[in-house]
């Protein structure tokens, strides 16, 4: 048995049993591939995978022992590969942190200006999406960590850290009726409104507000970037909801806000890892300078 052997068996099951994709992603040939699970198979004496001719559709239950054992051999490998390079360039290398637009736009310039002051050589990557897709990106290894709201703290193989909490404001023109006094959901609910996509800062929040009220609100617009929405409430399409931190009195003049926590609660920025996550030590040090306090 070696790792190789290993690898494709995980492999192979990332891409969702398509041994050409599983080969190209391997950088090996699909006949190659083959043969490798093969011979893996007939050292162990099991069937790793369903096969329906030359396809294969899924694991079998011994094969599904073997890929956890696998991704935990793999993790291991990855942590001793990992210490070494700690010692060899404790200050150089790549972080990539996946996250959302909100975060990376609003909350994360300077955590990232003092990284970059204490770690000059590392090269950073922030890769952004959806809070299902960044999530996805730390279960199958292709960042060190996410970070974002609607992070999924159920998933048995993520460690979830709490982080800081943040409410929603309300924007609109100077002179706007909606400003003129303390917000409640019914004289919301009279404007149109302008906000986020379901899946991002918060929306379930809002929409969850306005159910319980028994309200129907008009989300004539619903985007992912904060600019955008506070872009269309300037030219009046409607009144807008974004995250406060979204919210620069100086910056977004003439737009006014006010806060809207009482409206539609709290929300709370979660980091997100694997919990057989071996960090180097430049990544902790930027979760420490995000999170101060935190232990890993």
């Amino acid at each position: 048995m070696t790792l190789q052997q290993l690898r494709i068996v995980l492999e192979t099951v990332r891409r969702d049993f398509s041994l050409t994709q599983a080969a190209r992603a391997l950088g090996t040939s699909q006949p190659a591939l083959s043969r490798a699970i093969l011979e893996l198979e007939a050292e162990l004496g099991v069937d790793l995978f369903l096969r329906h001719g030359k396809r294969i559709l899924g694991l079998t239950e011994p094969g599904r022992a073997v890929a956890d054992r696998a991704e935990r051999v793999i993790a291991e490998i990855r942590g001793i590969e990992h210490a070494s390079a700690d010692w060899r360039a404790r200050d150089a290398g790549e972080l990539r942190i996946a996250t959302t637009h909100t975060q990376a736009r609003y909350v994360l310039p300077p955590i990232v200006e003092a990284f970059r002051r204490r770690f000059p050589a590392v090269r950073l990557s922030l890769l952004q999406g959806s809070p299902r897709q960044i999530v996805q990106l730390v279960v199958d290894r292709e960042v060190d960590f996410a970070i974002a709201t609607e992070v999924d703290g159920e998933r048995p193989e993520l460690r979830t850290i709490d982080g800081f909490e943040w409410q929603h404001a309300i924007v609109a023109p100077a002179g706007h009726p909606v400003l003129d006094a303390p917000p409640n959901l019914a004289s919301l609910a009279r404007f149109p409104l302008v906000t986020y996509v379901e899946e991002f800062a918060g929306r379930r929040r809002i929409d969850r507000a306005f159910a319980q009220a028994g309200l129907q609100p008009d989300v004539v617009l619903a985007a992912i970037d904060s600019d955008v929405i506070k872009t269309y409430v300037s030219i009046g399409l409607g009144v807008g909801i974004v995250a406060e931190m979204a919210w620069d009195a100086t910056r977004d003049a003439p737009l006014r806000a006010v806060p809207a926590g009482s409206l539609f609660g709290m929300n709370r920025v979660r980091l997100a890892l694997r919990r057989d996550a071996s960090l180097r030590g430049f990544a902790t040090a930027f979760i420490e300078l995000f999170l101060p306090g935190t232990r890993l």
